[in-house]
């Protein structure tokens, strides 16, 4: 058997087995012990390092796992489920590439959004009439324009809108909506992102109508920022400017603690970016360009004197302390 595994590649166990790792590494948090642990099996057999080279090829050119993989399953390890979904990962490790491909069309069938952008771009829209869109990374859209409003949906991630005056008579209000709520400018630049059930609203210029989904309405000013859910409108609070700098490829970090840093920049790139939990206080400033990796990360080496450990291709990074 063992030479069949070698003629036809890794047999169904070190597929399993290499699945399972993958999950493991892929959540960020894994302790020294089991990223030792991980090493000591890859090198234990060929079979094993094939299984896990398959692995590591996939997640290179392909840039991640599929939601239904990811860290929600690795929250629950005493699930039934997750022995299921490493299965699933292992045959799909077997009949790579064609199966992953075929997991993706799958994973994407329903998801019908008007505009979307892909983790690591900026893609930027000119409506109907004149209004302006920027989608941040990994963020989708839909767009209505009836006899009465223009109506953009944000589906998830972060956009902003630079409103245009509207020729019909009489003019149709601009609304954003969310899972949240709804927000209707008033003449106005503004920032809409949504995040883990609530919205994160800043404008720029203008001003804009905010309406919870179960809470009073309440108007917010051009320099202000506010968040909200369906049930409550937080306080009006300064803009702070960063918030925007995304926008022109950066993002800007005063005295920002280590581990929001790293969670930031871990939305404008596929794989894992996690920081030891030892150092995740550690205060950071700087503006680092979000679109360049590598610049960021050697940035970060040179002026925090950090260690930078990179696997399965650059697809799982830890930052440690040196």
């Amino acid at each position: 058997m063992a030479g069949e595994h070698s003629a036809l590649g890794p047999g169904g166990a070190a597929l399993e087995e290499a699945a399972e790792w993958l999950m493991l590494l892929s959540a960020g948090d894994a302790t020294v012990e089991q990223t030792a642990a991980w090493q000591a099996w890859r090198s234990s057999s060929a079979e094993r390092e094939r299984a896990w080279q398959r692995a590591e090829s996939l997640m290179g050119k392909l840039g991640g796992l599929p939601p239904a993989l990811s860290m929600s399953v690795l929250d629950r390890p005493h699930d039934p489920g997750r022995r299921r979904l490493i299965r699933q990962l292992a045959v799909l490790l077997a009949i790579a590439p064609a199966g992953w491909l075929g997991w993706r069309v799958s994973e994407q069938q329903g998801w019908t959004a008007d505009y979307r952008s892909a983790v690591g771009q900026r893609r930027e829209l000119t409506l109907a009439e004149g209004t302006q869109v920027i989608l941040n990374t990994d963020s989708a859209i839909d767009v209505r324009f009836d006899a009465n409003e223009r109506f953009i949906r944000l589906l998830r991630g972060e956009i902003l809108v630079q409103t245009a005056a509207d020729n019909r008579v009489p003019s149709r209000p601009l609304r954003v909506s969310t899972e949240e709520g709804l927000m209707q400018a008033l003449g106005t630049r503004f920032t809409v992102r949504e995040r883990a059930g609530r919205t994160y609203l800043a404008v720029l210029d203008g001003a804009v109508r905010v309406h919870p989904g179960k809470a009073a309405a309440r108007v917010v000013n051009a320099g202000e920022r506010a968040d909200f859910d369906q049930r409550s409108l937080g306080p009006s609070t300064a803009l702070d400017s960063a918030s925007t700098y995304w926008t022109q490829g950066m993002l800007l970090a005063d005295n920002m603690t280590l581990a929001d840093l790293i969670a930031e920049l871990g939305r404008y790139q596929r794989g894992v970016l996690r920081c030891d939990p030892r150092i995740a206080d550690v205060r950071v400033s700087g503006a680092f360009p979000i679109s360049d990796r590598r610049r960021t990360l050697d940035m970060l080496q040179s002026t925090y004197a950090l260690n930078i450990e990179e696997h399965m291709g650059g697809y799982w990074t830890l930052i440690s302390s040196r």
